[in-house]
């Protein structure tokens, strides 16, 4: 009976061993092991947040985030000479991109909400912004309740589409609504005339702002229609790579850090063109540095 007890035990053992075995190999942590290499999806052109210098090599405030996950990868693995690859991504293919694998992750202005819950899991949250307009001065555009009959540009598959949507269904605002692919060629819209307005989140229109020739020349205005929360995307039901992604976001946000990069870019002189968006930081943010969680706020 004692024989048949122990092989029964370690006969529970070897299947609970293989079976660990089985779910760790399909989790990122091991697929990054197995090829040696992390993947980045990346922004070519949300300042401050992700974006192209000179060089282009990617930088910002939330790829500083993703270099900081990428340490915690490299120390949880014991592989310090990880490669990192990056691969531009677009508010429409981030999502495919990450569920079929071609990126392992990213972070840059992905707003963490119910909806996308449901294709991808989210980290801890790493900005807090509002969703407003960019306009220029002189425009008569000071909320959006006057973008009644106007013109108005965003970014395609952006939150920012579905509240104009919205709003202009349920205010009767009669509307145009556009949608460029990325922040740049939305802001061109702006500029060369073909919108009256630009809405998205406060701190993208900030460095678009402070990009142009001519910033001063444009004004961010409006009440806030939402209250977004960024987070770093990757693929669902992976609870031990979240605890990793989730562990270096705390430790980024209480130890300091997290403040001294929100300095870094948003008050502070940047590449490539040493421009300062003086954008002071939000109440909201402090809060999350003081409290990390990853929350939805919409």
């Amino acid at each position: 009976m004692i024989r048949k007890n122990t092989l029964g035990l370690l006969l529970a053992v070897s299947l609970a061993v293989i079976g660990s075995a089985h779910a760790q190999t399909s989790g990122t942590l091991q697929k990054i092991k197995d090829s040696g290499t992390i993947v980045l999806g990346v922004r070519p052109a949300v300042v401050p947040f992700s974006y192209y210098d000179d060089q282009q090599k990617t930088i910002g405030y939330s790829q500083d985030v993703a270099l900081a996950i990428v340490d915690a990868v490299k120390q949880k693995l014991n592989v310090p000479n990880l490669a990192v690859r990056t691969i531009a991504i677009t508010p429409q293919n981030r999502i495919p991109l990450l569920v079929n694998g071609t990126i392992d992750i990213e972070c840059s202005t992905t707003t963490n909400n119910a909806d996308r819950q449901k294709q991808a899991a989210f980290s801890n949250t790493i900005f807090i912004i509002g969703t407003r307009l960019l306009t220029k001065k002189g425009s008569g555009i000071k909320d959006f309740a006057d973008l009644k009959g106007r013109t108005v540009v965003t970014n395609a598959g952006s939150t920012s589409e579905q509240i104009l949507h919205r709003l202009n269904t349920e205010q009767h605002l009669g509307a145009v609504i556009t949608t460029q692919k990325d922040v740049a060629e939305s802001f061109l819209s702006l500029s060369t005339g073909r919108a009256d307005a630009f809405m998205l989140d406060d701190a993208m229109l900030a460095g678009e702002r402070a990009k142009a020739s001519d910033s001063d020349d444009y004004v961010i205005v409006g009440a806030p229609q939402s209250k977004e929360a960024y987070g770093c995307m990757f693929r669902k039901d992976d609870p031990d790579f979240k605890k990793l992604v989730d562990d270096a976001v705390v430790r980024l946000q209480t130890s300091g850090q997290a403040e001294a990069l929100y300095r870094k870019w948003f008050e502070s002189q940047i590449a490539p063109n040493h421009v300062n968006l003086h954008l002071p930081e939000s109440d909201d943010l402090k809060a999350l540095f003081k409290a990390p969680n990853d929350k939805p706020l919409s």
